[in-house]
């Protein structure tokens, strides 16, 4: 094959079927595409087979199934995360994605209360005070700063970051940005106090800030509210995704979620205002709008009643997994980016993958089919973390495309009943 070097989409540059150059990405996009190069190999119980022959065997263990479960892991397009749902749909399956295990709180919070959402776009050009809540975007999202808020000039702000106010709320460990304006720093047991009472505040409810001890969550909230009360237009950026072992888990993240809601409807009265939540990569977005697209529900979907059922308690992949209901599960994905506990509970259970790099996880199952990345390997559809859906561009080819392996897999299935 003659060597060939062309520019394309998002300016990487290919030779020979591999990448050498990503001019556009950040560290971790650069490390995302490597050099393009994915594992094309297929199992059957650990014996290296045919893909048709481990689409064979995995339809067979699921056709066996008494309660299968059919699990979203990231790097999906949502053409293929639809085809998951078929397959759930068909087989009568739990189906599932990593939402419920790290950003099911904000979900709910928006169901229960609504919310007030913000394009990065909107952030980019409009927001002339931007609050990092227990955030730092430069750690984990590292292009955020440089796109969208403190630093570029927008629309509306000329002078880039001179025209903005940055507020960073450190919440225990998790600080925000460190060249902020205004630094307040709040203790997780007393963090919804302080949203509670910032919300009252910034619409002037409350006792007045001469009044109340500086360090309790009204003296706190009176230091970030005057400058939110100046605002044109307010931005609210939090973690929807935060890391292992910070303390916001459970009861404690809902509670957390829905005071920041309550603080961005708060603000509305008096300003606008948007909530920026901050999402992992790997289409987790995208899962979310394809299931509650096809099903009605976001996550936590039980299709064992011959229609979707929805309880996000008792029907997550974790819970049911938990209690020993499940036995077989096929994984649709990375297998790199599950939860650990999701990871350790499918150690439990017969399991199948389809996905990239299957075969070289910590988690490998007997039967499994590599596939390509989408944008990388495949065409189709992300959702970027503020819900604006985005096209992805195959740069090489090569590895088998996940649509097409999931549509193949989908054929060797009985019609939904």
């Amino acid at each position: 094959m003659p060597e060939v070097e062309a520019a394309i989409a998002g300016g990487s540059v290919t030779r020979a079927a591999r990448i050498t150059h990503a001019a556009n990405a950040c560290p971790i996009g650069i490390e995302w595409f490597g050099n393009g190069a994915v594992p094309t190999r297929a199992a059957v119980q650990g014996a290296d087979a045919a893909v048709e022959d481990a689409l064979d065997a995995v339809a067979s263990m699921l056709r066996a199934a008494r309660r299968p479960l059919v699990y979203l892991a990231p790097d999906l397009s949502c053409e293929s995360q639809r085809i998951g749902v078929e397959l759930a749909d068909r087989l009568h399956a739990v189906l599932d994605s990593v939402t419920s295990s790290t950003s099911l709180a904000g979900i709910l919070a928006a169901q229960e209360r609504g919310t007030a959402t913000v394009s990065l776009g909107e952030v980019r050009n409009r927001a002339d005070v931007v609050i990092f809540w227990g955030v730092d975007p430069a750690a984990r999202y590292p292009r955020y700063g440089s796109r969208y808020a403190p630093d570029p000039v927008g629309r509306f702000l000329p002078d880039g970051r001179r025209s903005r106010t940055v507020i960073s709320v450190d919440v225990g460990r998790s600080q925000g940005p460190a060249d902020a304006d205004v630094r307040v720093a709040v203790g997780p047991a007393e963090e919804v106090a302080v949203l509670t009472a910032l919300a009252a505040a910034v619409t002037g409810l409350g006792p007045a800030a001469d009044a109340v001890d500086p360090t309790s969550p009204w003296g706190l909230a009176h230091t970030i509210a005057p400058r939110l009360r100046g605002a044109r237009y307010a931005a609210i950026v939090i973690d929807g995704e935060p890391p292992d072992g910070d303390g916001h888990t459970g009861r404690v993240s809902l509670a957390r979620a829905s005071a920041l809601i309550a603080l961005a409807h708060a603000l509305n009265g008096v300003v606008r205002c948007g909530v920026s939540t901050l999402r992992a990569g790997g289409n987790r977005p995208g899962a979310d709008g394809v299931l509650t697209g096809r099903t009605g529900f976001p996550c936590a979907v039980d299709f064992s009643a011959g229609v979707p059922v929805y309880d996000p308690y008792a029907r997550t992949a974790e819970a049911c997994l938990a209690r020993g209901e499940i036995d077989t599960a096929l994984l649709l994905g990375s297998t790199a980016l599950l939860p650990v506990t999701i990871r350790t509970l499918l150690e439990r259970v017969p399991l199948a993958a389809i996905g990239p790099r299957a075969s070289t996880s910590a988690l490998v199952p007997g039967t499994y089919v590599d596939t390509g990345v989408p944008g990388i390997h495949e065409t189709g559809t992300a959702i970027r973390m503020d819900d604006v859906p985005l096209p992805l561009t195959a740069v090489i080819a090569g590895a088998p495309t996940q649509t097409a392996v999931l549509r193949a897999l989908a054929d060797r299935l009985p019609a939904r009943r």
